[in-house]
């Protein structure tokens, strides 16, 4: 007889007790953080056509090429599990018309979720990975592309996370990108034989790919490929220098890198990344969110010629960078109030409060076993709650109880009737 295992997948993780209340906390802040710009949340399926990934965020890149999980159904239909957040999200603006007139414009959303992509397992990166994004779509301006950089620096920020690196660059428009194509080509038409398996795939096909290559002989030869800078169209030109004027306006510090690409070939015009330099990665700057404008999108997944921007985060390296940076961040958990009982007419009471504090919007709980009052202590200790009592008959008959706090030696002595009333008089 086969064994049969049943471990968790390689790449992804249990979030436990004790570990998700940081989670819900920083969607707590992300959540608060984008409804103050505007944004209102969306959730969109976690699988798609296979084809709303491969032609979107582009065939020759390593996410589709190497990265995405897809199948067959067992109706033949190609599916795909989601790699990223962009393009499912502008799907569903396009397939619910919420370009039309009667819906706000911009029109921005929200998204917090499960990705899916085969890579290496390592701290910080699972096979399956939580991304928070937003969307900005149906704009063109380059006051929106600075309001979407701004958001994501101020979520930072709330996060307690102040020391991070800007950098932002330009992949122009279509006249642009068409001259810088032919020039990096011209470029690296002499270095052909030189290159990776992968880049030389790509470099007719895409040669933007090949500047995000992770090869080492690649990086070498791209090191003096010619800027994307120097073949802005008069139009790129202009909303590129708007852009970084409105960042200068915002007093946003940031740094021009005019070899970065993006690894998703939807990106137009302003691209960027927030990266850090924490000790938690290991030395040197690692991206921790990255997005950009994507003005043929919407327009490729069957909607109007419109404009859009976002950007993606993920949050397990988020939650590293956190974690080092706001040792204070981990919330507290446990109930407000814990109840051990000394006796069955004890544990009735017991259980009657705690239905009626509850309803009262108190967190509270009770010991279910039958134990010795001091293990149920010892068992509310564990819960960390910040007060407890012992409800036995001499309670009952009294109608009061002693309620102790947990950190200290503070005691009171309760009446059951005002407790039950007004729970929250009493746990201050």
């Amino acid at each position: 007889m086969t064994d049969v295992n049943y471990q968790r997948l390689k790449g992804t993780v249990d979030i436990l007790p004790g570990e998700i209340e940081v989670w819900q906390k920083v969607e707590k802040i992300a959540r608060d953080t984008f409804n103050q710009f505007g944004y209102r949340g969306i959730r969109t399926p976690i699988f798609e056509n296979y084809n709303v990934f491969a032609r979107n965020v582009g065939d020759t890149s390593d996410i589709v090429e190497k990265q995405m999980y897809d199948f067959d159904d067992r109706g033949g239909r190609r599916l795909a599990l989601r790699p990223e957040g962009t393009a499912g999200t502008v799907r569903a603006y396009v397939e619910n018309k919420l370009f039309g007139p009667e819906y706000p414009k911009p029109y921005k959303v929200y998204y917090m979720g499960p990705m899916f992509r085969y890579e290496r397992p390592q701290s910080g990166r699972q096979r399956q990975f939580t991304q928070i994004g937003c969307e900005a779509l149906n704009s063109e301006s380059p006051q929106i592309d600075v309001e979407v950089i701004s958001e994501a620096l101020q979520f930072f920020k709330q996060l307690g996370i102040n020391d991070l690196k800007l950098t932002v660059n330009t992949l122009g428009d279509k006249e642009t990108r068409d001259a810088y194509h032919k020039a990096l080509i011209d470029y690296l038409k002499p270095y052909y034989d030189q290159l990776s398996d992968d880049s030389k795939e790509r470099m007719y096909k895409n040669p933007l790919r090949v500047l995000d290559s992770k090869d080492e002989t690649d990086q070498k030869i791209v090191a003096n490929a010619p800027s994307i800078l120097d073949s802005l169209s008069d139009y790129s030109a202009k909303y590129f220098e708007e852009v970084k004027k409105l960042l200068d306006k915002l007093n946003i510090k940031y740094e021009i890198d005019s070899d970065m690409v993006r690894g998703l070939d939807y990106y137009t015009q302003t691209i960027f990344e927030i990266m850090s330099n924490s000790d938690v990665f290991g030395g040197g700057y690692v991206t921790v969110c990255g997005g950009g404008r994507y003005n043929g999108l919407i327009s490729q997944l069957g909607g109007p010629d419109e404009g859009g921007i976002g950007y993606g985060i993920g949050v397990e390296r988020l939650l590293l960078l956190v974690q080092k940076e706001n040792p204070d961040f981990t919330p507290k958990y446990g109930p407000d109030v814990f109840f051990a009982s000394a006796d069955d007419e004890g544990d009735e009471l017991a259980f009657e409060v705690l239905d009626k504090i509850r309803k009262n919007g108190v967190s509270a709980d009770k010991n279910y076993q039958d134990v010795k009052v001091g293990s149920q202590i010892k068992e509310a200790i564990r819960s960390k709650p910040r007060y407890y009592a012992v409800i036995g008959k001499k309670e009952v008959e009294e109608g009061k109880f002693e309620l102790s706090k947990v950190d200290s030696d503070q005691t009171q002595t309760v009446s059951v009737k005002e407790f039950e009333d007004n729970p929250t008089k009493f746990l201050s």
